[in-house]
């Protein structure tokens, strides 16, 4: 049985589900969202120490693969009194997080604490860098007077991330001068800055267990994508399927793995002399369009690895 943990409108897996069906695998999709209002669990621990997980009457000891997809979090029951109300939902949020952390079955691409660990930045730049990588030059701080001190060190041409939390619709851009003199407001709030790297191509490289899939995406052929190639609004950018330097690819596989990760989404960047450098790796990366971009079999590497026996 292999255990699909995901929102209900993920399209990721509403692709890959019928695909392990169709190589006869029994699978179960659960998204943790609908949990308690429409589903139930029990965990039970013998005085030995043997546990039983069950969902919704499954008996999760058949579970040979989890794929920790984009699980949602649990939703309480209305309750007049808001303090109520946040007492429940802290108690199925510890419930329910911790009940994935089960560690027989192989879990993509990693138990809950390996992903929440992986996708900080703190912690992925210097792991990158160890498997061989190049990273940009970067700052995470909440004091104005470090911006602007590595402002000028690269002489103004730096760009802004957040720190853990994606920003809905922000894109990468270089950081304007106007902007400087807002960097006071900092102190209410820490800003990932990078130095910024020209680029001849962007890449998304994709790791699968121990294959490793790379598309090239000629950011640079559209002025609206030269900062960041997500802002493709014309769907006109160019992708294509590349082999990565055997060096690189490997870093690749050393970082996912030593993030304790079987999946990883990373991006880098060709600079126009043909250094590759790492800008970051998403645990749960979104994949389905570069496989349609480009036909790079991703989705049936990773049914390759959900079905392989732990």
């Amino acid at each position: 049985m292999i255990l699909v943990l995901t929102r209900d409108d993920d399209e990721h897996a509403s692709h890959v589900v019928p695909l392990l069906r169709k190589r006869g695998a029994e699978v179960v999709r659960h998204d943790p969202a609908s949990f308690p209002r429409s589903s139930r669990m029990a965990v039970a621990f013998e005085r030995d120490g043997a546990a039983a997980r069950r969902l919704d009457g499954l008996d999760l000891r058949e579970v040979r693969s989890i794929w920790l997809r984009r699980p949602g979090e649990p939703v309480p029951h209305d309750f007049a009194d808001p303090s109520v109300r946040a007492y429940v939902r802290d108690e199925l949020r510890a419930f329910v997080g911790t009940s994935w952390d089960d560690p027989g079955p192989r879990t993509v691409p990693g138990g809950r604490r390996v992903i929440d660990h992986a996708a900080r930045k703190q912690h992925q730049l210097p792991a990158a860098a160890r498997a061989g990588l190049e990273i940009p030059a970067t700052l995470i701080t909440n004091d104005p007077e470090e911006f602007l001190g590595f402002y000028d060190r690269f002489h103004g041409k730096v760009i802004t991330k957040p720190v853990h939390l994606p920003a809905r619709g922000r894109l990468t851009r270089p950081v304007a001068p106007s902007e400087v003199g807002y960097a006071g407001a900092l102190r209410y709030c820490p800003v990932i800055v990078q130095e910024y790297v020209d680029k001849r191509v962007e890449l998304r490289v994709t790791v699968v267990g121990e294959r490793v899939f790379a598309a090239e995406i000629d950011s640079q052929a559209n002025h609206l994508t030269a900062h960041d190639s997500r802002d493709d609004r014309l769907g006109r950018t160019p992708y294509r399927p590349v082999r990565l330097p055997a060096a690189v690819e490997r870093s690749c596989l050393v970082l996912t793995r030593a993030l304790g990760l079987a999946y990883g989404a990373i991006d880098l960047i060709v600079t126009p002399d043909g250094r590759h450098v790492f800008l970051e790796i998403n645990p749960n990366g979104q994949y389905l369009w570069v496989e349609r971009r480009t036909g790079l079999p991703i989705s049936e590497a990773l049914c390759d690895l959900l079905l392989e026996e732990p």
